[in-house]
């Protein structure tokens, strides 16, 4: 194992599926800084954006390391590490779940799209679980 699938990011997440009673699997999430309590400096701007999807347990522990969309050329790339290593204080972010295609289309799922936005201390570490179902979310801080 490398050490990038041994390591857990800062912030993690998984999902369970409780209709199912088991992981969901291959679900797309995003994570974005929304705010921090101090000037950002450019890597930051604009705030990044990390992707990844749920392995076959449901989780994410580490995120794939983002560019800004309108880098050019030789394009920087920043990972969850980076970003924290710039913030000072607290810091605000969002996790988005694409639960519409977790279902398989609007037509199956009453929650296209589960977004949870909570706030992040310097130096502490997060597990944001999700329990979901077609009509029916809940989360929790995990550990």
């Amino acid at each position: 194992m490398t050490e990038s699938t041994t390591t857990k990011d800062r912030i993690t997440c998984h999902i369970l599926d409780t209709t199912l009673g088991q992981p969901a699997r291959s679900v797309r999430v995003s994570l974005s800084l929304l705010s921090t309590s101090t000037a950002s400096p450019g890597p930051l701007n604009p705030p990044p954006v990390f992707e990844s999807t749920t392995d076959e347990d449901g989780r994410i522990k580490t995120w794939l390391p983002y560019s800004s969309a309108t880098s050019s050329g030789e394009v920087p790339v920043y990972t969850l590490e980076d970003v924290f290593g710039s913030i000072r204080g607290p810091s605000r972010w969002v996790l988005k779940f694409d639960t519409e295609s977790y279902f398989g289309g609007p037509d199956k799922t009453f929650f296209p799209e589960v977004n949870v936005v909570f706030n992040v201390a310097e130096g502490e570490r997060y597990h944001v679980p999700l329990l979901l179902a077609p009509y029916s979310y809940s989360t929790y801080r995990g550990s």
